[in-house]
């Protein structure tokens, strides 16, 4: 992975173009915050819609503290700043790793930001789409005419948040399976060989991501299953595509 045509960068090089790359992300999220607070209540609004659908009939959501509702909406803009940001946070990551790469490396600074975005967001909708709906249907399905939800909106954003997270970084499997095995780390036959060992760590990984509840675990568990077996069709595409790269006689 180290490009030998570069010379070394010193520690300390390496600690301010780190900082700089995070600076560069924290005023892109900065800026798109503010931009975000002014839609905060359309924000939250669209963010609860899968709640609001499951939760019995004239129920609502309560705060247990003064600042509560303010900071919820604070917590809102940040999490849709840093959704919107994903992009530019992901080609700072890439610029801040490229100069470790091969010349021939450093052109898929395109394909890994597109890529990578759109593994993340997908994998957020996911989790809005798909895990939200079934998982708060199935835990306001306990409730009974004595035992009534309450909804804190404190518990519900961390339990959103938390998922919508997970599932998008967990998402991001075939684009790193695909940039290990370009480095040598990994190949396809590695990854079908251990895939019984695969299967295990994606269920510890998804009761790592997830509430302690089984409904969730498997509802990202299935996903990160697939997902493995994606990132073994893409492994081999990438060294099929290096095997002929190595086939094109030099001149």
């Amino acid at each position: 992975m180290n490009n030998p045509t570069n010379e070394k960068m010193p520690f300390t090089s390496h600690l301010e173009e780190l900082r700089g790359r995070l600076i560069r992300i924290f005023i892109a999220i900065g800026i798109l915050f503010v931009v975000c607070y002014f839609f905060k209540e359309k924000l939250f609004e669209v963010l609860t819609i899968p709640l609001v659908v499951s939760m019995p009939d004239n129920s609502t959501m309560i705060f247990t503290s003064l600042p509560e509702a303010f900071f919820t909406y604070l917590k809102v803009s940040f999490f849709a700043a840093i959704f919107l940001a994903s992009p530019y946070i992901l080609y700072q990551i890439w610029k801040f790793i490229s100069p470790g790469l091969y010349e021939s490396e450093k052109k898929y600074v395109f394909p890994f930001v597109f890529f990578s975005t759109i593994f993340f967001v997908g994998g957020s909708l996911f989790a809005y789409f798909v895990v939200f709906p079934f998982g708060f249907k199935f835990f306001l399905a306990f409730g009974t005419e004595l035992i009534r939800p309450m909804l804190s909106i404190k518990e519900f954003l961390s339990f959103s948040f938390k998922l919508l997270l997970a599932f998008g970084i967990i998402f991001e499997l075939p684009i790193l399976m695909f940039f290990l095995s370009r480095v040598g780390l990994i190949n396809s036959k590695t990854l079908i060989t251990n895939r019984k060992y695969a299967i295990l760590v994606v269920f510890i990984v998804a009761a790592l991501f997830t509430p302690p509840d089984v409904v969730t675990q498997v509802l990202m568990a299935l996903p990160l299953m697939f997902l493995y077996e994606a990132s073994v069709w893409v492994v081999r595409l990438g060294e099929k595509k290096a095997a002929c790269e190595e086939e094109v006689p030099q001149d």
